[in-house]
């Protein structure tokens, strides 16, 4: 129990510093992108929407992989479920919606920005909204962490699923870390093993959101 509890503990903590750099990327990227939208040269253009390109596949894309699959194991392998409380259940979603707009928006965003600005155009101000979008959504999301307001959904029940074993935290700690290894050899971000992991738990875990309340004490869920 001891060593599942501080497994347990140890994937709250990389959920959290995940998350908090996943924030502070989208506004390192509201940054860049600001200083290219206001200024007239063109060599700040494109030297500020270059990085802005680097650190999104660098940094901003592999920490919002390990801050989602972290908050979505926590929900998955805990009693807290995925749809028991609104505020978990809040925080699912802005994470799913949030990670479409990264993968499918805003990446390509950026490549065409940072190709644009060659010839000298700014980067287009949707794209500067849609950073500090992203950044205020995952704050949102960190006061539905600290705060869990609202009452349960009407789909909870009073049984209360077991929490997962300690293989399971564990296995789901290293995952992010293997998947940032791969993405330095590769050059590219990919949640392989991430994947993979969650996969194995949703199917071997019961199905999560039908148990009783948990203790106060209780891990956070997703991010």
């Amino acid at each position: 129990m001891v060593g599942s509890q501080r497994w347990r503990q140890a994937l709250v903590w990389l959920h959290v510093i995940t998350s908090v750099g996943w924030m502070a990327q989208a506004l390192v990227l509201f940054t860049l992108l600001s200083a290219g939208f206001g200024s007239a040269e063109r060599e700040v253009r494109v030297a500020a929407t270059s990085m802005a390109h680097v650190v999104d596949t660098a940094l901003l894309a592999p920490l919002a992989n390990a801050g989602a699959f972290t908050g979505f194991v926590l929900a998955a392998a805990t009693p807290w479920g995925f749809f028991r409380n609104w505020w978990v259940l809040a925080k699912f979603a802005i994470t799913g919606v949030q990670l479409y707009a990264g993968i499918f928006v805003l990446s390509g965003a950026l490549r065409a920005t940072a190709a644009d600005a060659e010839a000298g155009a700014a980067p287009p101000l949707p794209l500067l909204a849609g950073t500090a979008l992203m950044a205020s959504a995952i704050a949102f999301q960190a006061w539905l962490s600290v705060a869990k307001p609202w009452r349960r959904t009407p789909w909870a029940s009073t049984r209360k699923l077991p929490a997962a074993s300690k293989r399971v935290f564990a296995v789901a700690v290293f995952a992010p870390i293997a998947d940032i290894a791969l993405g330095l050899v590769t050059g590219f971000p990919s949640p392989l093993f991430e994947v993979l992991v969650l996969v194995v738990v949703l199917s071997a875990r019961p199905r999560r959101g039908r148990g009783s309340a948990p203790r106060p004490d209780s891990v956070s869920a997703s991010a």
